[in-house]
């Protein structure tokens, strides 16, 4: 994994982009929480990744504090609603054993609509709720914890999290299985029925990592096993087309692709036709990409967090190289992921407004492309 340890420079710029993100949404400050599921769950990993880079401990104090910030706050329902307490219904003592078993809120700015409104596809971007693909963000988050630590309980909490998101996210329709993307606060009804195009993908990967990581720690898996979950996510992505322009997106098909390949590593069976598939449509994709040149506007008119997604995903090219030979074709485009850091290093380009509108996630998500390890690697 030598290709993926951070220079000196980059831990020290990565550093300083997650204290400020520390002190400012309160993870270690008296400033208001203000926790995002997605946000908070590569901020973890990267804490991670900077204490593993700086053999400081202090960043694993802050990926452990920032956990249970996030539990707090999205694991409950929202101050400025007529329900209070766990979102799965505990009492508080229990709640907080099992922090996840009612799901988590995605962090939106408002409220969930009403079952009697109307849906507005515009205002539904800021409306609070849970999104399937934020869970499995939060789940691997918790079990990179697991792993870097050595305990269990992040990883229950995570497994926990992926038995009451299948439950609530897939139905059966016309003998087909089938996911929702977006459900209410509560999981009792959906918000947007539509499915996710990666949302099962990162479901079926998600539950083969969890189940991995219990038996390295334990040596006895539990039961119920992610087992029935993994089985109906794999029948929704037989034969899918990967291929996707957006670079957020093409990033999250490099990740996917190097959990994989880890797992394959690890012992997990099969993997060697999927990944395949994954990068065929990454590399696709990424020729559309590129055609467009987007990477040639001016940062105004660039979202950051964006393309410092795909900016991650081409890290993990060498990580996906030890176990397929499918990479080749991805190689001509590897240093698009250091332009694409370079750029957003620079303040002046940092002084626009869409990258203070989302300064959380784009401070995160710069350092997270300066040090991906705490994101990629899952273990060694």
């Amino acid at each position: 994994m030598d290709t993926l340890r951070p220079t000196r420079q980059a831990v020290i710029d990565a550093s300083e982009l997650m204290a400020r993100f520390a002190v400012e949404t309160g993870v270690n400050s008296d400033a208001p929480q203000r926790r995002y599921l997605w946000t908070d769950a590569f901020a973890v990993c990267t804490f991670l990744g900077l204490a593993r880079a700086s053999a400081d401990g202090r960043y694993t104090d802050l990926a452990l504090s920032l956990v249970d910030q996030v539990h707090q706050v999205l694991g409950t329902h929202r101050m400025d609603g007529s329900r209070s307490g766990w979102l799965s219904g505990l009492d508080e003592v229990a709640g907080a054993s099992h922090p996840t078993r009612g799901g988590l809120r995605i962090g939106k700015p408002l409220p969930e609509r009403a079952p009697s409104e109307p849906l507005d596809e515009r205002l539904e971007w800021d409306r609070d709720g849970q999104y399937f693909h934020y869970l499995t963000q939060w789940m691997h988050a918790l079990d990179r914890v697991s792993q870097e630590t050595g305990q269990p309980r992040f990883n229950t909490w995570a497994r926990e999290l992926a038995e009451v998101a299948h439950r609530a996210f897939t139905y059966t329709r016309q003998g087909h299985r089938r996911m929702f993307w977006k459900m209410s606060t509560d999981l009792s009804r959906p918000l947007v029925p539509s499915m996710g195009h990666h949302d099962p993908l990162d479901g079926f990967i998600t539950c083969i990592q969890l189940q991995a990581t219990e038996l390295a720690l334990s040596n006895t898996p539990s039961r119920p096993s992610l087992g029935r979950a993994a089985a109906d996510y794999a029948s929704m992505i037989e034969d899918q087309d990967w291929t996707t322009d957006d670079p957020l997106s093409l990033g999250g098909l490099l990740i996917d692709a190097s959990r994989i390949a880890q797992l394959m590593q690890c012992g997990a069976p099969g993997g060697t036709e999927l990944i395949k598939s994954l990068l065929a449509g990454a590399q696709q994709g990424l020729s559309e990409f590129v055609r467009r040149n987007e990477l040639a506007r001016p940062a105004r008119q660039r979202l950051a967090f964006r393309e410092l997604g795909l900016a991650i995903g081409l890290s993990a090219i060498d990580l996906v190289e030890e176990v397929s030979q499918s990479t080749r074709g991805l190689k001509p485009y590897a240093g698009l992921g250091e332009a694409i850091t370079s750029f957003w290093l620079d303040p002046e380009h940092r002084q626009t407004p869409g990258w203070s509108e989302h300064q959380d996630i784009n401070d995160v998500m710069l350092a997270t492309s300066l040090v991906p390890s705490g994101v990629l690697i899952m273990r060694e």
